[in-house]
């Protein structure tokens, strides 16, 4: 009898938690987003290294313009992925900035809080 009481699933219980509506799944890259009627997918372009192409071969710790371009604005270094900068050069680029950042050339953080 006490089976009787007790409520079966979906009657009885608070909105809050984990019951509802469940929202369709997403996979894959972009989220399952086909990109309109025609169905084709999103298509993100490789980054290519600006250093590479542009053949900087010297990151020069005083060009403050060039070195900000990979700073954000809370005053981290942007991160390879974001910015498309390859290996050797995120090296280089990551030491110049901080480099610069000791000889206050660029700030440490963005602004304060």
């Amino acid at each position: 009898m006490a089976d009787e009481t007790r409520p079966t699933s979906g009657e009885g219980q608070s909105s809050g938690g984990g019951g509802g509506e469940r929202r369709p799944q997403r996979s894959g890259p972009g989220g399952g987003r086909e990109g309109g009627p025609g169905g084709r997918k999103y298509f993100r372009r490789k980054k290519v290294c600006k250093f590479c192409t542009e053949k900087i071969d010297s990151i020069n710790y005083k060009d403050v313009r060039l070195l900000a371009q990979f700073v954000a604005e809370s005053g981290k270094i942007v991160p390879r992925r974001l910015t498309g900068v390859c290996t050797p050069h995120q090296r280089r680029l990551s030491s110049a900035i901080k480099l610069a950042r000791n000889i206050a050339l660029l700030p440490f953080a963005g602004r304060a809080a």
